[in-house]
């Protein structure tokens, strides 16, 4: 009944290896979601808790309900909700509800007319 000749250190059958993973893969984190550090995934993100740090990922969409405090570094980047801090992302696209403080690194930009901006934006030359 409790026989241990299988290996005890082995992974669990269906468990993700570094190699399996999926960078087409997108995280959702809910509303009632808290975060304090860092966030990183090699797919994509989409955010309606709260964020207090940094953010790695291929993409990032900060919904409405969303609120991210810190540093984020993207692809591409959507901002529904607010946002704060420093953001480097070759597309950054703010929608009209977008309530964004940040100093902006940018190859593309979007903006909604109502979007609120206060910061600065760069485009990197070349």
């Amino acid at each position: 009944m409790f026989n241990k000749t299988a290996d005890q250190t082995a992974a669990p059958a269906g468990a993700m290896t570094t190699t399996a993973r999926n960078s087409n893969s997108r995280s959702t984190f809910a509303s009632d979601l808290r975060i304090t550090g860092e966030v990183t995934a090699l797919g994509d993100i989409e955010m309606a808790g709260e964020i207090d740090g940094n953010v790695v990922a291929r993409g990032l969409v900060v919904s409405a309900e969303g609120r991210l405090n810190g540093t984020v570094r993207a692809e591409t980047v959507e901002v529904r909700g607010k946002l704060e801090g420093q953001v480097a992302a070759g597309t950054f696209t703010l929608r009209a509800s977008a309530q964004v403080a940040a100093d902006v690194a940018y190859k593309t930009v979007v903006i909604e007319s109502g979007a609120q901006i206060e910061g600065s934006f760069a485009r990197p030359k070349g």
